[in-house]
């Protein structure tokens, strides 16, 4: 299982929400870029990159910082936030990223990731944020009327091969993963699992490993230093 270090931006800056609440929020970096250097450094192969601005708003907001971390690490890079249309998937591809993530766009407009499908095959991701199993929206300020687990069976009829799964009510509290979903997920579905939401311990990173998922996202604990980087990686390869 892989391990990917999370980077939200908010305003420019590396931040944490609790349970994606925006006036729930904890700076970590004035430079989001020296934080993905400092991933990289300490192993990172692939490093999750969140526009919150665009997440909410609907429109990218700090594309610029995110061509920087592309321009500035060896890892990969997946990003999503604000990626509604077909124009903005090209050129974020252009950009050099190695996934684009697409989240609010997969629920309102089913027709882009078709779409987007077509000139992103396997480097196109969607991200599934739930809270109590029903998908939000707008950078998780909007209630859908999806259940997640059929827009899971949605996007894997259209051939999407990988998914972003958060649990909102864990994302942010280090309160432990929801392990069951991860699972029923994984042994259910076609899809690539990378999981997210609520890491606190190694033993949460080897409960993940078992659950079948192929990554986790680790946020705040890593910001913390409760969780170090290196151990996290050591614990998902030691399973299996």
């Amino acid at each position: 299982m892989e391990v990917i270090p999370a980077i939200d931006i908010r305003d420019g800056k590396c931040v944490r929400l609790y349970q994606g609440d925006y006036a729930r929020e904890t700076v970590f970096s004035d430079d989001p870029v020296s934080m993905a250097v400092r991933w990289a450094s300490l192993g990172a192969r692939w490093i999750h990159v969140v526009d919150l601005d665009g997440a909410r708003g609907g429109r990218q907001a700090n594309a610029e910082i995110v061509a920087r971390i592309v321009n500035s690490v060896p890892a990969a890079v997946q990003t999503g936030g604000g990626i509604r249309d077909l124009e903005t998937v090209s050129a974020t591809l252009a950009a050099g990223v190695n996934r684009v993530v697409l989240g609010t766009a997969a629920v309102k407009a089913p027709a882009l990731v078709r779409d987007a499908m077509a000139i992103a095959s396997s480097r196109l991701v969607v991200s599934v944020d739930a809270r109590d199993g029903i998908v939000q929206l707008e950078g998780w300020t909007e209630p859908s009327d999806r259940d997640a687990l059929s827009l899971i069976r949605q996007i894997a009829d259209v051939g999407v091969e990988r998914i972003v799964y958060t649990d909102i009510q864990r994302d942010g509290t280090t309160q432990g993963p929801n392990f069951e979903m991860y699972e029923h997920i994984a042994s259910e579905s076609s899809v690539a699992v990378i999981a997210a939401g609520g890491i606190s311990s190694l033993e949460d990173v080897r409960r993940l490993a078992d659950c079948g998922v192929e990554a986790a996202i680790i946020g705040r604990v890593l910001y913390t230093g409760q969780v170090h980087l290196a151990d996290a990686m050591s614990a998902a390869a030691a399973v299996g």
